[in-house]
């Protein structure tokens, strides 16, 4: 009995173009659910920064009213773009987490007990997902659109 033939694999650049074939670009006013979450960890993690400061935080070195301001107001600026799909912001977006989840990695070395292991778990876990589902967003945003 004859094995079916199989068709030979891509690679390179003829399976990179297979692939982009593939993708469905956004729909005008579509937003995935991966970009509306992070346009919300954008605003909450602005909301509690600036919270936490109000209410007198204590830390090693206490930022300075505009510096929170600051933040608080990139954090706004972030999950504008986020929330609109602007590509720029999605790819800072993924830049700063990419940064996050690999200085929360490597701060498991030096975690001096369990509650230190939990919040790095708890910072890498969901932003590899939320990493991962953006590849494929910033994908689609760059697929051409039909007859292009």
């Amino acid at each position: 009995m004859d094995a079916p033939e199989r068709e030979p694999r891509l690679r390179g650049e003829a399976r990179d173009a297979a692939l982009r074939a593939q993708l469905e670009p956004l729909a005008p006013g579509e937003r995935p659910l991966s970009v509306t979450v992070a346009a919300g960890v954008c605003l909450l993690l602005g909301a509690v920064n600036l919270g936490l400061w109000a209410a007198g935080a204590d830390v090693a070195n206490r930022p300075s009213a505009s510096v929170v301001l600051l933040f608080a107001l990139l954090s706004v600026a972030a999950a504008w773009g986020l929330w609109t799909v602007r590509y720029g912001a999605v790819l800072g977006f993924q830049a700063v987490l990419a940064a996050t989840i690999i200085i929360s990695g490597l701060s498991v070395f030096v975690a001096g007990n369990a509650l230190a292991l939990i919040v790095c778990t708890a910072v890498i876990v969901p932003g590899i997902w939320l990493f991962w589902k953006l590849v494929r967003v910033l994908a689609r945003m760059q697929a051409p659109g039909p007859g292009a």
